[in-house]
């Protein structure tokens, strides 16, 4: 048995069609409208990156390594017959310090990002344009 394709009338299928030949509206197609695009947004956002967010994330890790390390002592108990608590903020600590560096990883990942994505479209650009200007084995002809 054939499967037939439904009908559709010409204004559905013709609403449905991808229009390539039209201008960009203005302001942008496509995406958010707080979507930093710009050179000087990226830097901005790289920036506080740099400057508020890596140096926070790095002051509360350093806070929670000294008042853990605290209270596993306090807990552990000098004949070594100390509390369960001991162990378990000891283990609880480790998984804080992990994520806190796997943060501090991923913070220095966005902030290069940010800075290199300039760079990295304009190369890409330069690259295609090159591409595109290359006479083909058919040019010869």
């Amino acid at each position: 048995m054939a499967w037939a394709e439904p009908e559709r009338s010409n204004t559905e299928s013709d609403a449905q069609q991808m229009r390539l030949n039209q201008v960009v509206p203005a302001g942008g197609g496509g995406g958010a409208a707080d979507l930093v695009s710009t050179p000087a947004q990226k830097k901005a956002a790289a920036d506080a990156i740099e400057k508020h967010l890596e140096p926070g994330t790095r002051k509360a890790g350093d806070a929670a390594e000294a008042s853990a390390g605290a209270a596993v002592r306090k807990f552990g108990g000098k004949d070594g017959e100390g509390w369960d608590t001991s162990p378990a903020l000891k283990k609880a600590h480790e998984a804080w310090d992990r994520q806190v560096k796997a943060l501090m990883g991923r913070l220095g990942s966005e902030k290069s990002a940010l800075r290199s994505t300039s760079i990295l479209l304009r190369n890409t650009d330069a690259g295609v344009g090159v591409q595109t200007r290359q006479s083909s084995a058919l040019d010869k002809i």
